[in-house]
């Protein structure tokens, strides 16, 4: 089946997944979109699997203090290179962590990981990453937490 240049544009805008992974998912699953997204995040796991072994010796360090001034958190968040940790997909999620920490209190990473994201209650925080992973190319690693309130 051939696709249609709408189904690349809308596809893609749901799921932000580059133009040949987008036009391979609906190839694979015949121009299906609700299976084509299926494909999407498998293969965007799938990635983030063959990169979790990968060194990561830079990132940032992003804080988020919520309206009030009441409450906030800091997170540490490592990549591969600095160019990645430069980048505005790599800083969104940085920040996504640090408001997630401030809202939720996890204890430690491994908490912060299996806890429910925030924006969206049907994905774990790990796959919040793992899609970045897979968008950016690089492994991530959540190195440190620390939440602060009055």
């Amino acid at each position: 089946m051939k696709t249609s240049l709408d189904q690349i544009k809308k596809l893609r805008a749901e799921t932000k997944a580059g133009v040949m992974d987008v036009r391979q998912a609906l190839a694979e699953t015949n121009g299906d979109m609700a299976k084509a997204k299926a494909w999407l995040v498998k293969r965007g796991l799938d990635k983030a699997t063959q990169k979790s072994d990968r060194e990561t010796k830079e990132g940032l360090v992003e804080a988020y203090i919520h309206t009030g001034g009441k409450v906030g958190a800091m997170v540490k968040l490592s990549c591969e290179t600095d160019f990645v940790a430069r980048t505005e997909e790599f800083k969104r999620l940085a920040r996504e962590l640090a408001m997630q920490v401030t809202s939720m209190d996890p204890k430690n990473i491994d908490e912060l990981l299996n806890q429910e994201y925030i924006r969206d209650a049907s994905k774990k925080v790990r796959d919040l990453i793992n899609e970045t992973i897979a968008k950016v190319g690089e492994n991530i690693k959540v190195e440190e937490i620390k939440r602060m309130g009055i």
